[in-house]
């Protein structure tokens, strides 16, 4: 079935098309191919069994999905202004293979390394490069490309277009459309190893992670320039391929169904109004199971301590500053299915804090009389009525991890503990790092050393095996 132009018809059928698509929330493409699926309905006909993704530019008539309706994957892919845009090209072969439904956008820089029309030729129609194009534009062709698709993939994703997607930019007819998607992002970098190493680029980067977007490579190599080697390659096509195949791939839900509770962060304790009792917690363990349960189906709950990292995508967030705060804050997310309290709760707090800033006297120190503060985990872990079916701490140890973590589960009345080295040495306290012991009443794992989102990863995986009955 060929893709239908509508700037062929005269203005007045036009406006009516354009109405009657606003007010059923489609494009005027699809409105148009309801009205004729309903024409043929009752004039006896079969409706069309394929149809294919509308595009903002007149498609040649022979070209149409290989796959079935139900089955159609969709893929927009930007090709950034980079020497790697070459292998973009081969990227197109290799997802066509894979029976992907694809469009192209190629940015003013792309168009400086690889042209529309070889592009096009590959994916045997045009491409988009004009954020003003009156042929694409006059419905708000750039809306419809960041929503009628399945996947967006930048590739190459050039140090100018990362700055531009943390930043928010939309000043060409890419970056309106990557700040219009709601779609899975994946970005393919390729940039001189000094560019990605610049502390701009990887906090941008960081950024668009916290953001959901996912990336594949850079890998290790010769650049383009001569005697330049070192981390920025563009990853392979079958590389990208692949990452682009498993986002596209149906994601198990295991926890659908499921309301959790996550706590994350240090607690900050007033001394007086400008100083506190704190830690070094960075909340990027608690963050990073929150949104791990939220990608696996649940209903989450973050109750955050001060953290200087972005809320996980997809989670409801509470901020608290004390930990008398997060107790209140914990107990009014109650009832949930299981409670995990990966925040590090500051234990004491000074019992009256100064209403004025304590003032400094020379060879004196203020005496400050310290409080228990309140413990969150055993409060509710313990709770007679509405204790949630799966109660999970942590114990940041430094010396002896896995006998005090033991001693903890049983003090404290939970069903596991997740125990880590959080000694200087080890770099967990604020790193991206984690070496878990998992405990259980009955059983210990030691899980290797991995990122942060891993542990998640695999802290979901063992909590949807309990709830499923499989693990004890």
């Amino acid at each position: 079935m060929a893709s239908i132009t509508i700037r062929q018809l005269d203005e007045s059928l036009k406006k009516l098309l354009r109405l009657r698509a606003a007010r059923h929330g489609r494009s005027m493409e699809d409105e148009a191919r309801t009205i004729l699926r309903q024409a043929a309905e009752e004039a006896g006909g079969e409706p069309p069994e394929t149809v294919t993704p509308p595009t903002a530019q007149t498609t040649s008539p022979q070209q149409t999905d290989t796959a079935p309706a139900a089955q159609v994957r969709r893929v927009l892919l930007i090709i950034g202004g980079g020497i790697a845009a070459y292998k973009s090209l081969d990227l197109i072969r290799r997802l066509k293979e894979r029976r992907i439904a694809l469009r192209c956008i190629i940015t003013k820089a792309g168009r400086e390394f690889v042209t529309p029309l070889s592009a096009g030729a590959l994916l045997g129609r045009p491409v988009f490069t004009d954020l003003f194009d009156p042929a694409s534009e006059f419905d708000v062709g750039h809306i419809r490309l960041a929503r009628e698709t399945d996947l967006i993939v930048v590739a190459p994703a050039t140090a100018d277009l990362i700055a531009k997607m943390a930043g928010g930019h939309a000043d060409d007819l890419a970056s309106a459309v990557l700040l219009a998607t709601d779609k899975p992002i994946l970005l393919a970098p390729a940039m001189n190893p000094r560019m990605w190493a610049h502390r701009a680029t990887q906090r941008n980067l960081a950024q668009l992670v916290a953001d959901g977007v996912a990336v594949v490579g850079p890998n290790e190599g010769e650049m383009a320039e001569a005697g330049e080697r070192g981390l920025g390659r563009m990853a392979e096509p079958l590389e990208i391929a692949a990452a682009v195949e498993a986002r596209l791939a149906p994601q198990p839900q295991p926890l659908r169904g499921h309301r959790m509770l996550v706590t994350s962060g240090p607690t900050h304790e007033p001394i007086d109004p400008v100083r506190y009792i704190a830690n070094r917690s960075s909340g990027k363990q608690g963050h990073a199971i929150a949104a791990a349960a939220a990608a696996a189906g649940a209903e989450v709950v973050l109750v955050s301590g001060p953290v200087a990292i972005p809320d996980p995508p997809g989670v409801a967030v509470v901020k608290v500053e004390s930990a008398r705060e997060m107790l209140a804050a914990v107990e009014r997310a109650l009832p949930v299915d299981v409670a995990i309290f990966a925040a590090a709760v500051a234990d004491w707090r000074v019992a009256a804090a100064g209403e004025q800033k304590i003032k400094k006297t020379a060879g004196k120190a203020p005496e400050l009389a310290l409080v228990e503060n309140p413990d969150i985990l055993a409060t509710v872990a313990r709770r007679k009525t509405g204790r949630p079916r799966l109660v999970v701490g942590f114990a940041a140890e430094t010396e002896q991890i896995e006998a005090h973590a033991r001693a903890k589960l049983a003090r404290k009345g939970c069903d596991w503990i997740l125990a880590n080295d959080v000694s200087p040495q080890s770099g967990v306290m604020g790193g991206d790092r984690n070496t878990i012991h998992f405990i259980t009443r009955s059983a210990a794992e030691s899980w290797p050393p991995q990122s942060k989102d891993a542990v998640a990863k695999m802290l979901v995986e063992h909590i949807a095996a309990a709830l499923a009955g499989d693990l004890a």
